[in-house]
């Protein structure tokens, strides 16, 4: 009898248009995927970062944004979310790696990619320059988490922001 087993490898897209509730379709997409393909240990840190990111999106541009979820293999996942500004924002327009600047205590924001920062394994921008009409084809901001596990290891409550 010959067994089938899923790849461990897999990607999954979505369109997500310039709308408040943008955030809970990607998180309940995350769920549904993650746990489709037995990756519940990185469930909650993924579900965390995706949703800052995609806050982002929503409120610092007009346009519409995208979500990919793609396996590597090996238990490793890395998220991107794409949206209509070309501009990186602190501290993804850096090397990973550097020192993760604080946030003061009485701020309203500035928390959500401190904390992509924390709990990710890797992560990064890229400006994706202009299209052919000279209008800007937006960025790409991505995390990895999973394989040794470093990120699950973190707790959320450790990063203490």
């Amino acid at each position: 009898m010959v067994t089938v087993s899923p790849p461990d490898t897999w990607v999954y897209a979505l369109r997500l248009p310039p709308d408040p509730r943008a955030a809970r379709v990607a998180r309940m997409t995350v769920r549904a995927a993650l746990d489709g393909h037995g990756m519940r240990e990185v469930l909650d840190v993924v579900e965390l970062l995706t949703s800052e990111l995609v806050t982002n999106a929503y409120w610092h541009t007009k346009g519409p944004a995208s979500l990919r979820l793609t396996a590597l293999g090996g238990g490793r996942l890395r998220v991107g979310v794409w949206d209509s500004s070309p501009y990186i924002p602190a501290p993804f327009d850096q090397s990973p790696g550097r020192p993760v600047a604080s946030v003061p205590g009485d701020a309203c924001g500035g928390r959500g990619l401190l904390l992509v920062q924390e709990c990710a394994d890797s992560w990064g921008g890229w400006s994706l320059g202009d299209d052919l009409l000279g209008r800007g084809a937006g960025k790409l901001l991505w995390f990895e988490v999973g394989g040794d596990g470093a990120a699950v290891r973190r707790s959320i409550a450790d990063v203490g922001v």
